[in-house]
C-alpha cells in the first residue's frame, strides 16, 4: 500500500532560536513583559486578575503609551496577556469588594533563563489568549445584555463561541496553505477579500450571488478586526482595510470587487515565520496533520523514505540532508538502510526506490559499498548501476536485459504514483520506451506487480499513436499473463 498523503504540504519553520527571538520583540508580547518587571507589592488586582483603573495610566506611562483612553486600553491588554501566560501571578481578594495584588510569575525568569522551547512555550498560551479576544463577541451595548439581577443573557449574544473559532482557524488554516502553496511561491500577502471568499463560497459556485457577496464583505470586516488583534502577538503581517472605502463608519466595504492597482486598499495579510509555527502547533493539537522539514531527522530509513513519499522535490531534498546529517553510523551504513528500506512488492515500493535514489545521490561516494552490496538485487540492482554510472565508478557489470525492463516498469510506476508534472512523466514514459528496440514485445513479461497498470498508463500518454496501441496490447497480455 502507498505511503498516507499528508493533508498538508511540509513547512520549512526557522529555527526555534530565531522563533524565539521574533517571540520576544513581538509588541503586544514585548508590553506585556514591561508590565511584569514593573508589577509590585503596591500594584491592586481586581478579582478577576485585571488591573484596577487606578493603576491603568502609570503603566500606560511606562509603556510610553499616551495617558488617554487608548493608553489604558492597551496597557490593560498587555496585563491580562501577562496574567494569562504566568509572567505575572494574581492573588484574588480576600473579600469581595477588596482588591488582590500581584507579584512576578514563574514564566518571567524562563525569558532569560530558559531555552528557545521555554519562550516558545509561553508565547503559545499568549497566542491562544490573544485568539480567544480575537473570536469574543462585539458587544455594542453591554448595558442591554444585564438583567436587573446582575446575570448576562449569553442567549441573547447570538453569538456560538465553537463556531466563531473554528471560522478563525479555518481562515488562518487557508493562510498557511496559501503559504506554502506552489513549494513556497505564494508567500506574499494574500488580499483580505480572497481570504473571505476562500470561506464563504462554495467550491462549485460561478458568478456569487449578491447574498454570498455580502457575507464575503461581513466576513472581510470581522477579519479586519480579528487581524488588527492578531498582529502585535507577531503571527501576522496586516494591511487594514482602508477606512475610505466604508460608506459610515461601521459599515462593510460597498463592495469587494475594484481595479487590481487597488486591491490592496481592503486589507493585505500575510503570516510571518513565528505565525507559520504558531498556526502549525494550533492545528498539530487540533489532530491536523501538518509535517515540517525536520521532523523524519532521527528516525529510520523506512519512516523517512515513506515519509517523504509526497513531499515537493525540494523539501524532500532538504528532509533528506537533515536525516543523513544526524545519521551517526556514516554514509555505508546509511545508504545500506536506505536501501533495505526501498525494498518491496507493495503499491508504494516504486516511490520509495525513487527517493531512495534520490536520498543515496545526497549522500556522496562514501556510499559506494553499500551500493555494490545491491547490484545482483532484482529491485535495488538497477538503480545501484545507476548511481554508481553517474558517480564515475569503474567496473560497473552490464544489466541483464529483465533488470532494464524491470527498472523501466519500476520508475514509471513512481512518477505515476508521485503525481508529478504530466509533460514531465509523457517524456520519462516516450524517452524509457525510446531506448530499447521492440520495448512492448518484451516488457509486458516483466514479473512486477505495476507492469499491467504502467502499460496501460503508457497507452494513455504516449503521443506517437502506433506506440499508445502497441502499449494498450501489452498492457492486455500482461494481464493475461497474471491471470494465469
Amino acid at each position: 500500500m502507498s505511503a498516507e498523503r499528508p493533508s498538508l504540504p511540509p513547512v520549512r519553520l526557522t529555527s526555534e532560536a530565531e522563533l524565539a527571538r521574533d517571540a520576544l520583540a513581538a509588541p503586544l508580547f514585548v508590553r506585556a513583559v514591561r508590565l511584569a518587571r514593573w508589577a509590585g507589592p503596591d500594584t491592586r488586582v481586581g478579582a478577576g486578575g485585571e488591573l484596577v483603573e487606578a493603576h491603568l495610566p502609570a503603566a500606560a506611562e511606562h509603556l510610553g503609551l499616551a495617558a488617554d483612553e487608548d493608553g489604558a486600553a492597551y496597557a490593560s491588554e498587555a496585563w491580562r496577556l501577562a496574567v494569562d501566560t504566568g509572567l505575572i501571578d494574581v492573588t484574588d481578594p480576600e473579600e469581595e469588594d477588596a482588591e488582590g495584588t500581584a507579584s512576578a510569575g514563574e514564566n518571567l525568569g524562563l525569558l532569560t533563563g530558559g531555552s528557545p522551547q521555554d519562550v516558545l512555550s509561553i508565547w503559545l498560551d499568549g497566542l491562544d489568549a490573544v485568539h480567544a479576544d480575537a473570536t469574543a463577541p462585539v458587544l455594542d451595548d453591554f448595558a442591554d445584555l444585564v438583567g436587573e439581577d446582575g446575570s448576562i443573557d449569553f442567549d441573547a449574544l447570538d453569538w456560538d463561541p465553537e463556531a466563531e473559532a473554528e471560522f478563525l482557524d479555518g481562515v488562518l488554516g487557508n493562510l498557511y496553505l496559501l503559504t506554502l502553496a506552489d513549494n513556497g511561491a505564494g508567500e506574499g500577502p494574500v488580499p483580505l477579500p480572497a481570504l473571505a471568499a476562500s470561506m464563504i463560497v462554495p467550491d462549485d459556485m460561478g458568478e456569487p450571488t449578491d447574498d454570498i457577496l455580502e457575507q464575503v464583505s461581513e466576513a472581510m470586516m470581522r477579519l479586519d478586526d480579528q487581524f488588527r488583534l492578531l498582529e502585535p502577538i507577531g503571527i501576522v503581517e496586516y494591511r487594514p482595510v482602508d477606512e475610505a472605502l466604508m460608506v459610515e463608519e461601521g459599515e462593510a466595504p460597498d463592495t469587494v470587487a475594484g481595479d487590481e492597482d487597488d486591491v490592496t486598499r481592503y486589507g493585505m495579510v500575510k503570516l510571518t515565520p513565528l505565525g507559520l509555527y504558531g498556526v502549525r502547533a494550533r492545528m498539530l493539537e487540533a489532530g491536523v496533520d501538518a509535517p515540517a522539514v525536520g521532523d523524519l531527522a532521527g528516525k529510520g530509513a523506512d519512516a523517512l523514505l515513506d515519509g517523504i513519499a509526497h513531499y515537493p522535490e525540494s523539501a524532500a531534498r532538504a528532509e533528506i540532508k537533515l536525516w543523513l546529517a544526524g545519521y551517526a553510523d556514516g554514509e555505508v551504513s546509511a545508504a545500506a538502510e536506505l536501501l533495505a528500506a526501498a525494498r518491496g512488492a507493495d503499491e508504494g515500493g516504486p516511490l520509495r526506490r525513487l527517493h531512495c535514489q534520490q536520498a543515496l545521490a545526497l549522500a556522496g561516494p562514501e556510499a559506494e559499498p553499500a551500493v555494490r552490496a545491491v547490484l545482483g538485487d532484482q529491485e535495488l540492482g538497477g538503480l545501484a548501476r545507476v548511481w554508481l554510472a553517474e558517480h564515475g565508478a569503474a567496473d560497473v557489470p552490464a544489466p541483464p536485459e529483465d533488470m532494464i525492463f524491470w527498472l523501466a516498469i519500476d520508475t514509471i510506476a513512481a512518477h505515476l504514483d508521485a503525481d508529478g508534472e504530466l509533460d514531465e512523466l509523457q517524456g520519462l514514459i516516450e524517452g524509457l520506451s525510446a531506448q530499447h528496440s521492440g520495448f512492448f514485445d518484451e516488457v509486458w513479461r516483466v514479473d512486477h506487480p505495476a507492469t499491467a497498470d504502467v502499460l496501460e498508463a503508457m497507452g494513455r500518454l504516449h503521443s506517437d499513436k502506433k506506440a499508445a496501441k502497441d502499449a494498450r496490447k501489452a498492457a492486455f497480455k500482461a494481464r493475461s499473463r497474471a491471470g494465469r
